[in-house]
């Protein structure tokens, strides 16, 4: 029996284990070597890297790309549904007899457990790029960005930095200077680096810091551009350009700001972007498990008569925030009635409930912990629901899946149809989109 992509893979996590390794090991830089170097003959690099919106910038970068005509590789992590998410080609996602056949060339390539499964799989998308043709690539990091498997492309066209925050502090460290020092590995001399507004006053310290020392010049948001709410849409400007834009077909008001640092990357481009391009990519970019309405699919039909669905990926401070925000728009919206807003939970061990749900507990009516099936780092429904309840949540209840927290909240009754919102993880919300039957993923 021929092999699937999906069973090579299995075999990298076997021989690796579940450690993340953050060094650019030789034996990493040796498997490159053996593909040809691949990583040095790239369409020319978006190097993307942060903490919140890495993604969703990736997504209007292609969008704005593609609506001008541009072909674009895109490698991106974690996926959700099927592999093959990660690694587009000129647009495309990479078939799964190429895909077999990279897999197996660096299985053969290196010994077993000598590289970690990301830096297989990011060699192998590397030989894929290198191999089709296209204008741009566009490679978010996995994680950090000093010593991410990405990080070995030395000319990128332009870097970018997205909103940095508390994640994986067990590896990127305990400060927000040493969190932005990692990601701000990626910068390379000769290169612009574009990064959003960074709440944080020593995360953007030490970013200038990192530029300086490079010669790097740094343009942020809020300062060098600005991407500003206006009526139904937003303003974009920077030093040459003033553009007035429709709101993204991705939702939350942070998605204005992602979008801005999108736009604002692009002007490294040797022709400006017509701005009838960037206008459609903001139209129809997509980016699943972002604040997604889901109106069909089993869950949605065991949910309460009447009852919105959402999907959202977000697991730790700043997206607590940025969740708080939305939820406090959609009541503002909702008028004297707002929905009673009913969250189904599950999150990974490595995460922090407290921190992800302070800022809309207060909003929270019900609330239901589920365990993440096939994790083995995810939370218990019970030991995540006492974390919720150590924060002064009382309206918690554990469920064996998502399912049955659905079945549940449906017994409850309310005058107003309630808002169910799925978060806390995006392996969480990769397993419902399954569940879902969704294809959209492969858009």
């Amino acid at each position: 029996m021929s092999d699937t992509s999906q069973a090579i893979i299995e075999r990298f996590r076997a021989a690796y284990g579940q450690d993340i390794d953050l060094s650019l090991r030789p034996a990493y830089l040796d498997l490159l070597e053996k593909f040809g170097n691949p990583q040095k003959h790239l369409p020319p690099v978006f190097h993307v890297a942060g903490t919140n919106g890495k993604g969703s910038t990736c997504a209007f970068l292609r969008a704005m790309l593609e609506a001008a005509g541009y072909k674009t590789h895109v490698y991106t992590s974690p996926h959700l549904v099927s592999f093959h998410e990660r690694i587009r080609l000129a647009g495309k996602l990479i078939t799964e007899e190429e895909l077999v056949e990279l897999l197996l060339a660096a299985e053969k390539l290196a010994a077993p457990g000598s590289v970690s499964y990301f830096e297989a799989w990011t060699a192998a998308a590397f030989a894929a790029f290198a191999r089709h043709d296209a204008d741009f690539t566009i490679l978010e990091t996995g994680l950090g960005g000093r010593l991410d498997a990405t990080n070995v492309v030395d000319n990128p066209l332009a870097t970018i930095i997205t909103r940095l925050s508390f994640d994986h502090r067990e590896y990127l460290g305990d400060t927000m200077d040493k969190i932005a020092r990692e990601k701000a590995g990626i910068m390379r001399e000769g290169a612009p680096c574009f990064s959003a507004f960074q709440p944080d006053v020593l995360a953007l310290k030490t970013l200038g810091e990192e530029a300086a020392k490079l010669r790097v010049p740094l343009l942020v948001g809020g300062k060098d551009w600005k991407a500003e709410e206006r009526g139904d849409g937003f303003r974009f400007t920077d030093a040459t350009r003033r553009y007035d834009l429709p709101k993204p077909a991705l939702l939350g008001q942070h998605q204005y700001q992602n979008a801005g640092l999108a736009i604002a990357a692009l002007s490294v481009l040797p022709e400006p972007l017509p701005l009838e391009a960037i206008t459609q990519g903001l139209r129809t970019v997509y980016w699943p498990a972002r604040l997604q309405r889901l109106t069909t699919g089993p869950l949605v039909s065991l949910a309460p008569k009447g009852a919105e669905v959402w999907l959202d990926g977000g697991h730790n401070d700043s997206a607590g925030e940025v969740l708080a925000a939305q939820i406090e728009r959609w009541q503002k919206e909702d008028g004297p009635n707002p929905k009673p807003l009913y969250i189904v939970l599950g999150m990974l061990t490595t995460k922090v409930p407290k921190e992800f749900l302070s800022p809309f507990a207060k909003h929270i009516v019900q609330l239901r912990t589920v365990p993440i099936n096939h994790e083995t780092l995810g939370y218990t429904a019970e030991a995540l629901a006492f974390e919720a309840r150590k924060i002064g949540l009382s309206c918690v209840k554990e469920a064996k899946n998502a399912a049955d927290a659905f079945a549940d909240l449906a017994k409850l009754r309310t005058s107003t149809p309630p808002r169910i919102l799925i978060c806390g993880s995006l392996y969480l919300a990769g397993a419902v989109l399954a569940q879902q039957g969704d294809e959209a993923c492969r858009r």
